[in-house]
């Protein structure tokens, strides 16, 4: 090579190398069609879940289907930190979006802008952790996940503000800052959001509109340092995702710049959902030979209805709007193999539980068929269900949708395939071993979280009113969920419950539902206090087969600890593998939720403090032991 070549080349290699740079630094799509592929992974975006690009160009995060997640990532890492000093750059996007829900006024959660360390977030969970984290790494700084969500649902968990907000979002899901939307986010239409970061001023800012034309001011700003948590290189993208309620999250456009504002996107230029098509009833005022079409298709009509009112499901008006998802029966029937005995997982007072598989998605489901013969009562329980099936916790079975047919109402649960607290509890064998101490003490907290959010944490207060071993389930990994919201009750809060009829299971039941018959957040913590001090013998909270002075199990525990010796009252199938500071605090909240005054029980928000310090010192000391009457 020359020397006067020499120079030329190296001279064209650093340009390429600065090109190169550049391109990385700012993107822009009008649309997705460059980004399509067949096996969603290319040069421009990395797709996981069930994120894919339509052939009209859109982006599609999720569609309606429960309990689903997507990812969308520009799939080169973006320098974020000046290699030299280390200092952050600023940064711009735009990008234009819809959200399409299941029930028009009903969201699926939501999506989120997110900057990530990896262009594939593993062990990520739908529902409200929007795709983005899990119930283990929640606020764990290692996380290195910015994000600003435009969520749909109020999860009180993560002290959402509404329903329809704008937050921003450092680690974790509880938003460092949030607003209310300035627009519907689950209108389904086309909506612009801008997201600009000055790294100089150290602050945030979020645009939102319906146009082309970027507001004068923003609806969020927050001066936050990013420093900590964007690394060198970080991959930018979306997530979303959708829990028992479902919205199609979709993308038109996306914009991207470096040390610069991102251009506005024109959104005449982008791809749109299709418009609804508009029906034409031009063939009614046809001739004779189309009027007598019409009559025939119509008496035809009449009569194909009157057969689905006698053999199948009737249809309400009041159905249409219930929330959870409506099946048909004939989905069911498929997925439970015709209600086969084989699939019958369980039956009580309320009816029989079957293991379905449902035909399109081929997941696993519990189907519960119940048996009403009150109209009146069956719409009384299907508010409940629009009430209930909105509930989205962790530590809840969650309700994925419903079907009427003539008297018989199905509900469809996710499915637990470890079954019931109880039979590990009672029935210890080769099939079904017993639990150690660490999921023990792991599912009473569990069960904890579930009444604080029941309680306190959702729009309206929920009375579980029929806590007990066998309506806690275990998942896959042995974590516990409350079920079988059967006997629930709902009210606003701040109001009184009303007074009804006495329900419940003997040995759970407090003391004052017999003689006032209301139920209340004290006698859920009640039954609770029964569960745990259970948990922990491995005892029914009344053996009628012990002995008179063992019989009731809270007056067994407190002469146990009243007289200091509660490890005597453990399960003696343990063989003493607990520790006995856990055992302790389980104790002292079993007998203080036990107190037969309800004033004296601690509310649930309490119980998890108490159970989140794991140090007995922490619980209040405990009154002397009841008398014989049941009074301290």
């Amino acid at each position: 090579m020359s020397k006067t070549f020499l120079p030329l080349f190296l001279f064209s290699i650093s340009l390429l190398s600065a090109v190169s740079a550049v391109a990385r630094d700012e993107f822009q799509f009008c649309g997705f069609n460059s980004a399509k592929s067949n096996n969603n992974s290319n040069n421009n975006l990395t797709l996981s879940g069930v994120a894919e690009v339509e052939n009209s160009g859109i982006l599609r995060l999720t569609s309606d289907v429960h309990r689903l997640l997507g990812h969308a990532f520009y799939s080169v890492p973006i320098r974020f930190k000046n290699s030299t000093d280390g200092s952050l750059f600023s940064f711009s996007t735009t990008f234009a979006f819809a959200m399409v829900s299941e029930y028009a006024k009903l969201g699926g959660h939501g999506i989120a802008f997110t900057i990530a360390n990896s262009s594939s977030i593993p062990d990520a969970l739908s529902s409200q952790y929007l795709g983005l984290l899990n119930t283990k790494n929640m606020g764990n700084p290692s996380n290195h996940i910015f994000a600003v969500e435009f969520d749909t649902v109020q999860d009180f968990e993560f002290r959402d503000i509404n329903d329809n907000h704008v937050g921003i979002d450092l680690n974790n899901l509880v938003s460092n800052k949030s607003v209310p939307a300035s627009l519907n986010l689950k209108s389904g239409d086309t909506i612009q959001a801008w997201i600009d970061y000055d790294s100089a001023r150290r602050v945030l800012d979020v645009w939102l509109a319906k146009n082309s034309t970027k507001p004068a001011n923003p609806i969020l700003s927050y001066a936050v340092d990013l420093s900590p948590i964007l690394l060198n290189e970080m991959y930018v993208g979306f997530s979303a995702s959708t829990c028992v309620l479902a919205s199609s999250h979709y993308l038109f456009g996306w914009n991207f710049k470096m040390n610069g504002v991102a251009k506005s996107l024109d959104l005449s230029s982008l791809p749109s959902l299709p418009k609804p098509k508009k029906k034409n009833y031009a063939f009614l005022i046809a001739g004779p030979v189309s009027a007598l079409v019409f009559l025939i298709a119509a008496l035809a009509a009449a009569g194909y209805r009157i057969y689905k009112i006698k053999t199948t499901e009737v249809i309400e008006d009041w159905e249409l709007v219930t929330g959870p998802h409506r099946f048909s029966y004939k989905e069911l029937k498929q997925a439970t193999r015709g209600f086969r005995d084989k699939e019958l997982l369980g039956q009580g007072g309320f009816g029989k539980v079957y293991r379905g598989v449902l035909p399109g998605t081929k997941e696993e489901v519990a189907v519960k068929r119940v048996s009403h013969e009150s109209k009146q009562g069956l719409r009384e329980f299907l508010a409940e269900i629009e009430s209930i099936g909105r509930l989205c916790h962790r530590n809840l079975v969650g309700m994925k949708g419903w079907c009427r047919r003539r008297k018989d109402l199905l509900l469809v649960y996710d499915y637990m395939p470890n079954g019931s607290l109880d039979k590990y509890l009672f029935n210890g064998d080769e099939t079904m071993p017993l639990l150690p101490w660490p999921i023990r003490f792991r599912v009473i907290r569990s069960v904890a979280a579930a009444l604080l959010y029941l309680h306190e944490e959702w729009e309206s207060v929920v009375l579980h009113r029929d806590v007990k071993a066998s309506n806690v389930l275990l998942d896959s990994e042995l974590n516990g969920r409350l079920g079988d919201f059967g006997l629930s009750k709902l009210y606003e809060h701040g109001a009184n419950p009303s007074t009804t009829r006495v329900v419940g299971t003997l040995g759970y039941m407090a003391p004052e539902l017999t003689r006032t018959g209301k139920a209340t957040t004290a006698t859920d913590v009640f039954s609770f206090g029964a569960l745990v001090l259970e948990v922990v013998c491995g005892r029914r909270p009344i053996e009628l087969k012990a002995q008179p002075e063992e019989m009731v199990l809270v007056d067994f525990v407190w002469e146990k600890f009243a007289a200091g010796k509660w490890r005597e009252a453990v399960d003696s199938r343990l063989a003493g593998e607990f520790n006995n500071g856990e055992v302790e605090v389980a104790f002292r909240v079993g007998l203080l939720c036990s107190h037969p005054e309800p004033a004296a029980r601690p509310a649930m928000r309490d119980v998890v403090r108490f159970f989140g310090d794991e140090d007995p010192s922490g619980v209040p000391e405990l009154p002397s032991p009841p008398l014989a009457d049941g009074n301290f």
